[in-house]
């Protein structure tokens, strides 16, 4: 299928630039196969039943974005980093601005923060060795960075000191991410406190996100784009909960598309969800089989963008435009800081046996 079949026209003003306050005030859409409202995102418990389990992601957003310089011989320029994947106890790889006039062997001095250049691929990616390293090196990133805002938002403004709250959300506790689960930026105390009352239960695994959310899709026809790969893992524990609620009947919500590819990564054939840790590309299209999520929660995303395909696949090509342009016309406020959506996927699988 081509790319620009998920293209939409977007007016600029609802590109959000901070999260709406309190967080759970932010408007959201609830649709199925074929009805659908407009509500707050604090009214989450009444959309679901005792029994139901969301799925959040704990990673936790790393102040990956590095501005210093490049020095070489006489000369220094201006430039920044954002790093998308540990290497090794010193390394990182990186994508690095302006990376054309970059060489391996540059000396490369981040705010106090020295490192080399040790490589460079054709694709873009930079490799650097930094002369810290371990908790040392973890110390100095998060002395001298800053969040990783998506283009959309750093392209509008700077990164501020409201930023390192706002874009982290409260199950953050695995460093590793360089982009925010945005779905969870939504929960709050207040939201879990009534998520308790009705009985709902949660489960918790990991994807570090990668900043390869954010690249633009450039190729013609979507299965011809290469996703970047990303690590993750759910525990034993986590898998046994979420098969628990499947059985005694509970829908499985997942809190974010990270949560969702990673949960579809892990399902069996006949929808149970494996423990599972290492390194996910999945690329979910319009045509996927769903095997473990009944539900999900999202934020609205970009034309033409990887994840406006996966909720694609989730609701079906023409109910999500139409959502869409629903969203677009009540004025709801797009991308990570933006509204939330609950979609409920139009065919639901039965219970998996005990």
């Amino acid at each position: 299928m081509r790319v620009d079949e998920f293209d939409f026209d977007l007016p600029e003003e609802l590109i959000a630039l901070r999260p709406a306050r309190p967080r759970r005030a932010a408007k959201m859409l609830v649709a199925s196969a074929a009805t659908d409202e407009i509500t707050v995102f604090e009214d989450l418990p009444r959309h679901l039943k005792r029994g139901d389990l969301i799925v959040f992601n704990d990673t936790k957003v790393i102040p990956a974005r590095l501005t210093g310089r490049r020095i070489r011989a006489q000369s220094e320029v201006a430039m920044e980093a954002t790093l998308l994947k540990r290497l090794g106890p010193d390394r990182w790889s990186a994508l690095a601005k302006p990376g054309k006039r970059l060489r391996p062997g540059d000396a490369l001095d981040f705010n106090g923060l020295r490192a080399t250049l040790a490589a460079k691929d054709e694709g873009g990616l930079v490799e650097i060795a930094f002369a810290e390293k371990g908790a040392l090196l973890d110390a100095a990133i998060a002395r001298v960075g800053a969040p990783p805002l998506p283009p959309y938002i750093a392209a509008r403004r700077a990164a501020d000191a409201e930023d390192v709250a706002d874009y982290q959300t409260i199950f953050a506790e695995r460093p590793g991410a360089v982009a925010a689960p945005t779905a969870s930026l939504h929960f709050e105390p207040e939201v879990m406190a009534a998520l308790e009352a009705a009985g709902v239960a949660t489960a918790r695994l990991t994807l570090h996100v990668g900043a390869g959310t954010f690249l633009p899709v450039k190729a013609e026809e979507a299965a011809d784009h290469h996703m970047h790969a990303e690590w993750g893992e759910i525990t034993p524990e986590a898998a046994t909960m979420i098969n628990a609620a499947r059985r005694a009947g509970g829908r499985i919500i997942a809190a974010g598309t990270t949560a969702l590819r990673l949960l579809e990564s892990a399902a069996e054939p006949d929808g149970r969800i494996a423990p599972w840790r290492g390194e996910t590309d999945i690329f979910i299209l319009p045509g996927h089989r769903f095997l473990a999520v009944d539900g999900l929660i999202t934020n609205f995303h970009l034309p033409r963008s990887t994840l406006f395909m996966l909720v694609s696949a989730f609701m079906g090509t023409a109910r999500m435009r139409a959502l869409y342009t629903q969203a677009i016309a009540a004025r709801m406020r797009f991308y990570s800081y933006g509204d939330a959506s609950l979609l409920w996927r139009p065919l639901t699988r039965d219970c998996i046996p005990a």
